[in-house]
C-alpha cells in the first residue's frame, strides 16, 4: 500500500506543473488569469472600502452589467458608437492611405503631409469638438469630425514611417518590374510596411475608441439617441456608480475584443505567417 502511494504521488504532484506550463504556453489563458487576479483584487478592494456609492465591488457591478444588457439600452448603445466609430475610422484610414501614396510620388506633398501632422497630431482631438459642434451641431457629423481627426494624423505618421523604412532593394525589384504609382504602393510598399501599418491601425483604434466615448460623455451621438459614453453620463447623472462601472466595462471589453481577436487575427494571416513578426 505504501509502495501504491508512493507511486501515486508524483503524478499529484506534477498536476500543478501540468497546469502552469499550460498557462506559460497559451497566450489566452495568462490574460484570462490577469483579468481573473484584477477582478479579485477589485472586490477586495471595494469591500474593504465599503463604499458602494463611490465604488462598487466587481460582483455590483458584473450584476449590473447584466441588468443592463437584459432591461436597459447598453447594448443598443454600444452598437451605435461602435456605428459611428466605423464610419469615421474608414473614412480617416482611406484619407490617410491616399494623403500618404501622394506623399510618396511627390516632395512638395510629402512636406506638406509632415507639416499637418506636426501641427494636429499633438492637438487633442477633443479640444476640436467645441468648433465641430459650432459648425455642424450637435449630431453626427460633429462626432464624425473629431474622429477623423483622432485617426488621421497617427495613422499618416506610421504608414508614413512604415513606407520610408521599405528597403531600396525592395523598391528597385518594384521599378524593375515597371510599377509605378498606386501599383508600386499596393504591390510593394504596402506589403513591406505591412508591420507599421498594424501597429498604426492599431493605435488609430485606440485614439479613436477613448476620443469617441470623451465626446459622447459631453452629448449622444444625435439629439435622439446616445451610445455608451452618454450611457455613463446619464447614469452618473442619476448616482448609478454601479451602472457607470458597468458602462465603463463595456468600454473595456469592446477595446479587448477588437485588440485580442480582430487585430490578432489579421496578424496571424498577414505577418506572423510571413514570419515578418513574432
Amino acid at each position: 500500500m505504501a509502495e501504491a502511494f508512493s507511486k501515486s504521488e508524483p503524478a499529484t504532484a506534477r498536476h500543478p506543473m501540468e497546469w502552469l506550463a499550460k498557462i506559460r504556453g497559451s497566450a489566452l489563458l495568462r490574460k484570462a488569469l490577469v483579468l481573473a487576479l484584477l477582478a479579485v483584487g477589485w472586490e477586495m478592494a471595494a469591500r474593504f472600502s465599503a463604499q458602494p456609492i463611490l465604488f462598487p465591488s466587481f460582483l455590483e457591478t458584473a450584476r449590473a452589467f447584466t441588468e443592463a444588457l437584459m432591461r436597459e439600452n447598453l447594448l443598443s448603445a454600444s452598437w451605435t458608437s461602435l456605428a459611428v466609430l466605423i464610419k469615421g475610422y474608414v473614412i480617416a484610414i482611406a484619407g490617410a492611405f491616399v494623403f500618404v501614396s501622394l506623399a510618396m510620388a511627390s516632395r512638395f506633398v510629402r512636406e506638406l503631409l509632415q507639416t499637418l501632422i506636426s501641427m494636429f497630431n499633438p492637438l487633442p482631438a477633443i479640444a476640436l469638438l467645441p468648433v465641430a459642434m459650432l459648425w455642424f451641431g450637435l449630431g453626427e457629423t460633429s462626432l464624425l469630425v473629431v474622429l477623423v481627426h483622432a485617426v488621421l494624423w497617427p495613422f499618416a505618421l506610421a504608414t508614413l514611417s512604415g513606407f520610408d523604412s521599405v528597403p531600396e532593394t525592395q523598391r528597385l525589384v518594384g521599378r524593375n518590374y515597371g510599377l509605378r504609382g498606386p501599383a508600386f504602393v499596393l504591390r510593394i510598399l504596402i506589403p513591406a510596411a505591412l508591420p507599421s501599418i498594424l501597429y498604426g491601425l492599431k493605435i488609430a483604434w485606440a485614439f479613436a475608441w477613448r476620443t469617441l466615448i470623451a465626446a459622447e460623455l459631453v452629448f449622444g451621438v444625435s439629439s435622439s439617441s446616445g451610445g455608451l459614453g452618454w450611457f455613463i453620463f446619464r447614469n452618473r447623472n442619476e448616482l448609478f456608480t454601479d451602472k457607470v462601472f458597468a458602462g465603463l466595462a463595456m468600454v473595456i471589453i469592446i477595446g479587448l475584443l477588437v485588440e485580442g481577436i480582430l487585430f490578432r487575427l489579421v496578424e496571424t494571416v498577414t505577418v506572423r505567417r510571413w514570419g515578418m513578426q513574432r
